[in-house]
C-alpha cells in the first residue's frame, strides 16, 4: 500500500503507543495492530484518492485480518491474533470507522460522534485490554478514556481536517447553536463563538475523562496501569490547553519535554496509588 502510506510511525502519534511500559513480550502484538491501523488510517485519509479506491483499499486490509490474502499489514496481525488466540472483532470495528470516513465528512451531534468513537477508538483500548488478559468489566473505563483521545484529536485538528480532507468532526448543532456553519474553520484563528463550541466540546471530553480517571487503578498489569496512567494524565492536560488555546492559530500539543514531564508525574501518580492500595495505607487526609 505505499502508494496510500503516509510515513507516520508509532512514534509519531500524540499518545504513548507500546512503550517501555508495557510488557516486551507484548509489544509485537500492540505494534502489529497498530501498523494495521495505520495502514487504514493513512487509506482513509488520502487527500486525492476516491472513496471507491478507498474502500476497495480497506477491503483489502479486511482480507488479509481474516487470512484470505490481500495485504501485509493485515495477514501480520492475522497471524498475531490467531497465535494468542485473540478475536479480530477490534480490528473489523476499526474499518468501520475508516470505512464511515471514505464516505461521511459531517457529524449532526455528540450522539452521532460517540457512536463513531465507539469503533474508531474504543477498540483499540479493548485490543489492548484483551492481549494483557484484563477483565472486560473495565471496557467502559477504556471506552470513556479512548473516546476522549479521539476527541481531544478532532479538536486539535480541526482546522486541518476541514482543509485538508473537508471533513468535520465538531457536531453539526454544536456550530448551529453559535450561529456558525463549518466555514468558520477556515478562519486563520476562531472567532469568539467557534472559541466557546471548543471550549463546549472540551468540557464534555472532560467529562469522559471524569470517567475514565480510576481505569489505572483497576487494572492488574501494573506496567500497563502505569501507561493508562500516563495518558490519562497527558489527556487531562490537553483538554486544559483546549480550554485556553486556539487549535487553528496556536499550539495545543505537547512538546517532548512537556509530555516527558506529565509522563513522569501521572506514573508516580499511579505507582503511589498501586502502593497505598498494596499495603493498606490510610487515604490521604484521613485521620485516625
Amino acid at each position: 500500500m505505499t502508494e496510500f502510506d503516509s510515513g507516520k510511525g508509532h512514534r509519531d502519534e500524540n499518545f504513548p503507543v507500546a512503550s517501555r511500559l508495557v510488557r516486551p513480550e507484548l509489544r509485537p502484538a500492540i505494534l502489529a495492530f497498530y501498523r494495521f491501523a495505520r495502514a487504514a488510517d493513512d487509506v482513509a485519509d488520502h487527500t486525492t484518492a476516491a472513496p471507491d479506491a478507498k474502500l476497495r483499499r480497506l477491503d483489502a486490509l479486511e482480507a488479509g485480518l481474516r487470512g484470505t490474502g490481500g495485504s501485509p499489514e493485515g495477514e501480520a496481525l492475522h497471524a498475531v491474533l490467531r497465535a494468542r488466540g485473540l478475536t479480530d472483532q477490534h480490528a473489523l470495528d476499526l474499518l468501520e470507522a475508516f470505512r464511515r470516513d471514505c464516505t461521511k465528512t459531517r457529524y449532526a451531534d455528540w450522539a452521532e460522534l460517540m457512536d463513531y468513537c465507539r469503533y474508531s477508538a474504543a477498540p483499540v483500548g479493548r485490543f489492548v485490554l484483551d492481549l494483557h488478559g484484563e477483565a472486560r468489566g473495565l471496557w467502559p473505563a477504556n471506552d470513556a478514556l479512548c473516546t476522549a483521545l479521539q476527541v481531544i484529536n478532532h479538536l486539535q485538528d480541526c482546522a486541518k481536517d476541514f482543509r485538508a480532507l473537508d471533513r468535520v468532526y465538531i457536531p453539526l448543532d454544536a456550530l448551529v447553536a453559535r450561529g456558525l456553519d463549518v466555514e468558520a474553520l477556515r478562519a486563520p484563528r476562531a472567532s469568539p463563538a467557534l472559541r466557546q463550541v471548543i471550549v463546549e466540546l472540551a468540557g464534555r471530553t472532560a467529562t469522559l475523562l471524569d470517567q475514565s480517571r480510576g481505569f489505572a487503578g483497576g487494572i492488574a498489569d501494573r506496567r500497563l496501569a502505569l501507561e493508562v496512567g500516563v495518558i490519562q494524565g497527558l489527556a487531562e492536560s490537553l483538554v486544559a490547553r483546549l480550554r485556553k488555546r486556539d487549535p487553528l492559530s496556536e499550539r495545543v500539543h505537547h512538546s517532548k519535554p512537556e509530555a516527558l514531564g506529565l509522563a513522569l508525574l501521572a506514573a508516580l501518580g499511579v505507582a503511589t496509588g498501586r502502593l497505598r492500595r498494596r499495603f493498606g495505607a490510610a487515604p490521604l487526609g484521613a485521620r485516625g
